[in-house]
């Protein structure tokens, strides 16, 4: 192979086009992706206090929004003990609606319900298909009290979806 053709497909290889963020998944992606989940926990509460199918929402929400379709899905909930990671749509549809006998610790957390959930990103780092999200977000009550939740969220981009495929949450440390 000629000496020309081999730097030249290095530096596209190499080139900053290759790796821009243009290419992959960007911040103002994630945070839409935020907000989309937050607006979601919020609408399955409504749909439970309106006697709606709160179950179906919550089920349409995670293939909605999380990979567990195409990918694997690090997911460990904030307010589970006993069974703390929920690497299926079983696990974490329970987590978020309660009534599952196989996970017996969920009371229903978007059921509670919520009014409002809003992100406080600590930081973002976005890499290629791939992004990580890191920081609080607060979950209000219907009266209007602000809970805050510490929470890692990791992110992929398939085609022109962004799926979570990792989330860990956790209460403020509390000496």
């Amino acid at each position: 192979m000629d000496v020309k053709k081999i730097v030249f497909i290095l530096s596209f290889l190499f080139s900053p086009l290759v790796f821009s963020q243009s290419y992959g998944i960007s911040i103002d992606e994630v945070k839409a992706t935020q907000d989309k989940w937050g607006a979601g926990i919020v609408k399955i509460g409504e749909v439970f206090t309106n006697g709606g199918n709160y179950e179906k929402a919550a089920l349409d929400h995670i293939m909605d929004l999380y990979d567990y379709e195409k990918g694997t899905v690090l997911f460990k909930p904030t307010l589970a003990a006993v069974q703390p990671f929920r690497p299926t749509v079983e696990g974490a549809l329970s987590y978020f609606v309660g009534g599952n006998s196989r996970f017996s610790e969920d009371s229903g957390f978007a059921i509670k319900p919520w009014t409002k959930v809003r992100f406080d990103n600590h930081n973002i780092i976005t890499y290629g298909m791939k992004a990580i999200a890191m920081g609080h977000y607060y979950f209000t009550t219907t009266s209007g009290e602000e809970v805050k939740v510490e929470y890692t969220l990791g992110f992929i981009k398939r085609g022109n979806e962004i799926k979570i495929t990792i989330q860990d949450s956790s209460l403020p440390y509390n000496p």
